[in-house]
Order: C-alpha cells, then structure tokens, then sequence
C-alpha cells in the first residue's frame, strides 16, 4: 500500500508542486492568510470534503469519516509566511516585498492537500481523521486561538499530530522523540530609568548604561550558577536602547529579549531571578526599573505513546534505520498548545542540504527563516505517505470495497 500510494501521490505530483509554488510566490503573513486558505479550502471542497471555514481567522478544518468507526485523529498544517525579504530569484520566489515562505508552511499545506487527495478515493480506515488548517504559528499564537475558539470540542479526538521540515537531515528520514523537542518561547522588556546630565558633569546624574551593563552580565550567572548545569536554558539579550547625543548621560535605558527553555520549573527560575537582578541592581545605583516578562509559546512535549506510534509508521514507510532520534531546539512552536490540550506528536521530515534549489537561489543556505531557503518538492508523495498511513493504522484495520 505504501508503495502504491507514492506512486499515485508522484503521478498528482506536478499539480501538487504547482500549488506549493504558487503559494510560496503569493506569502501571507500571521492573520492575514486570506488566499492562502480560500485556495487550499477550495481544493479541499473540490475533493468532496467537508470544510469548517473562518475558523479564528482564516483557519479551517476539512474532515473525512467512515460511519462506523468511533476513533477520531487530527493532522494540523500552518500556513503563515515570515515578514523577511527573500533572497531567491527563481519562477516561484515571492512576488511580495517583505513576505516569505521561509519556514516551508507551504510544503507543509502541499503535503497535507496531498494526503486529503488520498483519503477522498480510499477512505481505507474507521473512524474520523480531521486536517487542521492553521493560521498564526509565527508568533500569532493560532494553534492557542483555534482551541479558545473550540477547535476540539467541535472536533474531538483522541490525537492530535504535526509535522515541520527540517534542513541538514537527509532526504528520505523522519526523525521523532519523545518529550521535549522545542522550547518555550518568551521575552523580556525592561526600562531602566536613572538621571540625565551632562556628561562633563556625571555626579549630577544617575548614568542607567553602567547599571544596565552590570545587569546584562549579572543575567548570565542565572544560566550558570542559578539552575542546574543538566536543565537546559537560554537568555538572550538582544536589543540595549539608550541615549540620543555622545554629550548627554540618558535618563532612561531599554533591554530587551528572549528567554527559552524546555521546562516550566527553569523558567519560573529564570523569570523571578530576572526581576530580582533587575530590581536589586537597579537599587545598588539609585535607579528604578520596570520589568515586564511575556510568556509567549510553551515548550513543546511529545506524549511517549503517540511518539513510539508515529515512529513505527515512520520504519514501515522507510525502514527503521532512517527513523531519527530529534535533538531537541530551542526553536519554540505553537504546536505546543495542541499537544498540551490533546496527546499527540511533532514530527520532523528531512529537508535536505539545499542542493533541490533551482537555478536563481540565494548565496546562503537552505536554513529555516534564511532569505536563500525553499521548501524540497520531493518530500510532498513521502509527507502525505506518512500522514496516510499514521492515519489508516490509527483508525483500525483498512476497509473493504475501494473508494468511499
């Protein structure tokens, strides 16, 4: 079966590719994906399934059933674009200045299109699979939105599941693991306020840049001397904004940046040893401070069942030894509300090393949220072979009779 529906899925390939590219040239950015998911809606009503549209913006949901069967399984695609200019020049790069599929949302749209095309001919299971179309992962938070909005009581089921590109693996490889495999995402503002003066005349001040420079080194002893050498965690000051003339001690000085770790224990650390520094620091100088911390995506953990279950349909589809343990990234994914609402998995499908590109790529590599990257055709017949038959072996034994 798997070999016949890479065949079937190869012989659709060039109307699927055609898809994909046109949605890489046409990129929408977070709650804007307006044609991104009339097109792909419309493709899914033309298959004959049913579409839930609108759902938290542009988001929609398609779903297949076979009366009968009890059990229910979720496959989620994103379709957001990045706000980054694109550096390719080929046919299909973006006719959008600014906007970019640089994430491979696309291909992730493609290959689940791809699987919907299968299911509408051989609905081979019992029960209910639903796609999930989601809008916002780059920061929009609309995995989070959809489930406010009853994603999963208008559609409940027992698991829910994703899969995301990944650059540097082989063509050919999954890679799955359980428990954690992206990290919280969150970021800190603070304003550190002090005294203007000339700078002839610095006593008559309060300078905030020598408390802010004492703050950004102090903030590293949390990573190496607060939380266990084994917990993984970073912070990453980022911006430092402060004076307007080289003759001036500023009033004011801005930190910003992000904070990412795999637990909710190390950032509940990081967060109060943050705001202590902050403060304390502040106060050794004279100066006040404001901190603000915004917890933006969770870390994203795998179930152990769902991982050990879609790591064998992985060795069925291309045998055991081409199924990866994922190192964990410190990449966050707003996946993570999924899987905190339902049991479920996020999967990794090899991308590549860049060498699929087409005449006219940029000069730099085949990186995720890289102006030089495109998503590998290639992987649309094997994406929609793993969401098949993930989905198949889920719902029970195939059934009898061909086509629905």
């Amino acid at each position: 079966m798997t070999h016949a529906l890479l065949d079937a899925a190869q012989a659709c390939r060039e109307w699927l590719v055609s898809t994909r590219r046109d949605l890489h040239k046409h990129p929408e950015l977070s709650l804007k994906e307006k044609r991104t998911g009339q097109v792909t809606a419309d493709a899914m009503e033309k298959l004959g399934l049913k579409v839930r549209r609108n759902f938290w913006g542009e988001g929609f949901v398609a779903d297949l059933d076979v009366p009968g069967g009890k059990d229910r399984i979720a496959l989620r695609a994103d379709m957001d674009a990045l706000p980054m200019q694109e550096h390719n020049t080929f046919a299909h790069a973006s006719q959008h200045a600014g906007k970019m599929h640089a994430c491979g949302h696309d291909g992730h749209v493609a290959m689940l299109l791809a699987a919907a095309q299968h299911f509408a001919k051989h609905r081979n299971f019992d029960g209910t699979v639903y796609l999930i179309f989601q809008p916002a992962e780059e920061g929009g938070g609309g995995a989070r939105e959809m489930i406010k909005d009853g994603l999963f009581e208008q559609f409940p089921v027992e698991a829910v599941f994703g899969m995301h590109n990944w650059p540097g693996l082989p063509v050919g490889t999954f890679a799955a693991s359980a428990g954690p495999v992206m990290a919280s995402s969150n970021e800190f503002h603070i304003v550190i306020r002090g005294k203007g003066s000339h700078a002839a005349l610095p006593h008559n001040g309060i300078d905030p840049v020598p408390v802010a420079c004492q703050m950004v080194q102090a903030f590293q002893t949390i990573i190496t001397r607060n939380k266990k050498p084994v917990d993984a965690g970073v912070i990453s000051v980022t911006m430092i904004h402060t004076g307007e003339a080289t003759n001036v001690v500023p009033d004011s000085c801005e930190i910003q940046g992000t904070v990412r770790t795999f637990t909710y224990e190390v950032l509940d650390l990081i967060e109060r040893r943050m705001q202590e520094i902050a403060e304390h620091t502040c106060a050794a100088f004279g100066a006040t401070v404001e901190f603000k911390f915004h917890r933006n995506y969770p870390p994203t953990i795998n179930h152990p069942a769902e991982t050990a279950f879609a790591r064998e349909v992985m060795a069925e589809i291309v045998g055991a030894d081409r199924v990866l343990e994922q190192e964990p990234t410190m990449g966050a994914e707003d996946f993570a509300y999924m899987l905190q609402a339902r049991p479920g998995c996020y999967a990794f499908i090899a991308n590549g090393d860049g060498a699929h590109r087409e005449m006219g790529h940029g000069g730099g590599p085949c990186m995720l949220h890289n102006p030089s990257y495109d998503f590998n055709d290639d992987l649309i017949p094997l994406g929609a072979t793993f969401w098949v038959r993930l989905a198949e072996k889920w719902l029970g034994q195939p059934r009898t009779g061909g086509a629905a």
